[in-house]
């Protein structure tokens, strides 16, 4: 049936395949949308991305080449049931976690509903599969990226739901449940042109739909909760800050480049400190690992949420006053529950309950529904006397044996600390020298050894030589311990790079270190670093796009991830404070242009009063001025056409037109007018009086030879014949 013999209730074949069409593609671009959004959390595994990406490729080539296959719909329920049995055994043998396994499942289904496409049902369960695979994306990761990927996925989605609505309604008119066509079916260009209105409505609705959105989450009550937080995958960055330490597992951190934390120190614009993080201290070495075994104790809260971490060392220590640091933390998702802090920490300031201190001076959350994001905190500065510490005494006090036991080493090791620090009178000029020997004699690497040696120390100092932090630590906690000095290992963070941007230092994986806290009795615990210092790596000379990129970062997780009621409260009240310093400034504003205006009208009024005669005369001055200005070329002209008047032969035709023209109007006034379409010679004959006739006749005469023959006597007599005319109808 061709179109021109359609119904008025039919549908135009070409509008109802193109909306098909548009659909199909719409709804595989959301799906694909879906699993690069998965795909790049780094929390799917490398076989899932394989086969899933070839399913999508097929797919994709199959709906671009117009290829058609479909899977039985009774083969579908047999693979779903199949794969029951599959979930099963992937959640308790393969993976071993809910979310991983689940996310495996959603994709299973995906694919066998890309190729199983029959009924509505079956589209909108891959639409819902495909905001199932955004939101296991949401929960992997809470990069700033994200965002933008949501935004592409929102607009496929929006041009999927509008052609998910008119594909439902073709299909209703085709079975008859509607009356009325929609688009006349004679129009073949609808297609084309309902291709260009989607694509720029889709835009228009993805951005109000935002908009709508970040209005909706900035002003609701908000409400802390972890939700599927806790299903998401931990850093590996949280296990070399656990109570136990294997040695090269810090080597292993710092290979990443991953941002751990961003830290914004107050009053610091140029990023003048390089400060130590400090995160974990360990105090049993069995030969190949560090562990923890300090007790804790719970730390209760003040008023304000401030929890005083006091000072973990023995009482009786000489106190000088130090400078000290106020600082904030915006720490990524690493999924451990260490505190890392500037040393010599005072306060901690968060939303945490409860937190606890371990006799190392660790600081520990044990909140489990607050996973640790944003904190504040202060710290002294610690600034030793090298001259003080040199009279500290030798003796070890009492309950620092935890921190002189050793496991069985190589005896080269002590032999080697008394050989370094044999010259050396003190403690300090002992620790001093240790730390100085290790950094000058040995090499900085983040190569691993292929196999585990035996005894890894000694490998380090006799035989490899170069090795990373914890090997310079550890190598110096253990000489400490061979010479009668109390030492333990640290384990965190120093230095970072800052961004000017933001003012806070972007602290990475990279950054991770181990260094040295040795026990001076009166003093406490020093800290000494025996890593070369110019072997920690460093990210220097960022450009300005990775700033840029740092700073739109840190602002996604302060007040988009972090968001929460604290952070609504203050937005709240920065809004007011804005709004009362924007209505002060205008109201200020506008009293000093009031009292200006007034200040300009008595100033005036004065004037007035006292000096009438000047202000008239100048006012006068200023009006006539203004009356040439705006007539300016009126006068103009006025002068030239009385100077051509008084001088004709300098011009014969512009004089003669003047003159005719003055003359055509003192015979209109005269009652005899001339109209347009009449000559001068009609004009002339239409003259009743033959003597006024004879006269105009004449002026007619000299008017045409100045006119078109540039007779400068001519234009001179007309002047003498005009006053002829005038003189006798006075």
């Amino acid at each position: 049936m061709s179109e021109s013999a359609l119904k008025p209730g039919d549908m135009p074949t070409n509008l109802a395949q193109a909306i098909e069409r548009y659909f199909n593609i719409a709804l595989f671009l959301l799906v694909l949308g879906g699993f690069v959004m998965l795909a790049s959390t780094g929390g799917l595994d490398l076989p899932a991305i394989a086969l899933v990406g070839l399913a999508l490729l097929v797919r994709g080539y199959m709906l671009f080449s117009q290829h058609i296959f479909q899977i039985p719909e009774s083969w579908t329920t047999y693979l779903t049931l199949i794969y029951v049995l599959v979930y099963f055994a992937d959640y308790f043998l393969l993976s071993g976690a809910f979310l991983a396994a689940t996310i495996h499942l959603v994709l299973f289904l995906v694919v066998v509903r890309l190729f199983s496409l029959q009924r509505p049902r079956d589209h909108y369960l891959l639409a819902a599969l495909s905001f199932l695979m955004v939101l296991a994306s949401a929960v992997l990761t809470v990069g700033s990226t994200f965002v933008f990927a949501f935004a592409a996925f929102l607009l496929v989605a929006v041009l999927t739901f509008v052609l998910m609505e008119m594909r439902h309604s073709v299909i209703s008119e085709k079975t008859g449940k509607t009356g009325q066509a929609l688009v006349p079916p004679s129009d073949i260009t609808l297609p084309r042109r309902m291709a260009y209105s989607l694509v720029a409505i889709a835009p228009a609705l993805m951005v109000l739909i935002l908009a709508g959105s970040f209005l909706i989450f900035f002003f609701i009550p908000r409400v802390s909760s972890r939700y599927l937080t806790a299903y998401a995958p931990t850093s590996d960055v949280s296990t070399g800050f656990s109570d136990r330490l294997q040695l090269g597992r810090i080597g292993q951190i710092q290979q990443s480049s991953s941002v751990v934390m961003h830290i914004e120190i107050d009053n610091d614009s140029q990023g003048l400190y390089e400060l130590k993080w400090r995160g974990v201290a360990l105090n049993v070495f069995d030969g190949h690992e560090w562990s923890n075994s300090f007790g804790s104790r719970q730390i209760r809260a003040s008023g304000n949420g401030s929890y005083q971490l006091g000072r973990p060392d023995p009482p009786g220590l000489l106190t000088v006053p130090r400078p000290s640091i106020h600082y904030h933390v915006l720490m990524e998702p690493l999924g451990t529950n260490v505190f890392f802090l500037a040393e010599k920490p005072r306060n901690l300031v968060g939303n945490y309950r409860p937190v606890s201190i371990d006799a190392g001076g660790s600081v520990y959350n044990l909140d489990l529904d607050h996973p640790i994001s944003r904190y504040e905190a202060d710290s002294e500065l610690p600034q030793p006397d090298g001259d003080a510490l040199r009279l500290a005494t030798s003796a070890v006090p009492q309950g620092a044996d935890a921190y002189l036991k050793l496991p069985p080493i190589d005896l080269r090791i002590s032999q080697l600390a008394e050989q370094i620090t044999a010259s050396s009178p003190s403690n300090y000029d002992k620790s001093v020298a240790i730390e100085q020997y290790l950094r000058t004699h040995f090499g900085y690497t983040l190569q691993l050894p292929r196999a585990r040696p035996q005894d890894p120390l000694a490998n380090f100092l006799f035989e490899r030589k170069q090795g990373h932090c914890e090997y310079f630590a550890s190598s110096m906690a253990v000489m400490l311990r061979t010479l009668g000095i109390p030492s333990r290992i640290v384990n965190g963070f120093r230095g970072g790079e800052f961004n000017d941007l933001t003012g806070q230092y972007v602290v990475r994986a990279s950054n991770a270190h181990s260094w040295v806290e040795a026990f001076f009795p009166g003093f406490g615990w020093i800290s000494f670093d025996p890593t070369p210092a110019s072997s920690v790596p460093t990210h220097t000379g960022w450009s300005r796009i990775q700033l840029y990129v740092d700073a739109a970062a840190s602002f996604w997780r302060e007040w988009i991830i972090n968001y929460d009621s604290s952070h609504q409260r203050e937005l709240g009240k920065n809004a007011a404070n804005n709004t009362r310093h924007f209505l002060d400034d205008a109201r200020r504003w506008i009293e000093q242009q009031h009292r200006a205006l007034l200040r300009h009208a008595r100033r005036a009024h004065n004037h007035i009063v006292n000096f009438p005669v000047r202000w008239l005369v100048g006012l006068l001055g200023i009006a006539i001025s203004l009356i040439i200005v705006v007539n300016i070329r009126l006068l103009l002209r006025a002068l030239r056409a009385y100077s051509l008047r008084a001088h004709p032969s300098r011009a014969p035709r512009q004089a003669a037109a003047l003159w005719y023209e003055r003359m055509i109007a003192r015979m209109a006034r005269l009652g005899w007018r001339k109209s347009p379409s009449q000559t001068p010679s009609d004009f002339v004959a239409a003259i009743q009086e033959p003597a006024l006739r004879m006269k105009v006749e004449i002026f007619t005469r000299h008017y045409e030879s100045a006119r078109f023959g540039k007779s400068a006597e001519d234009a001179d007599a007309l002047p003498k014949l005009f006053e002829e005319i005038t003189a006798g109808q006075k």
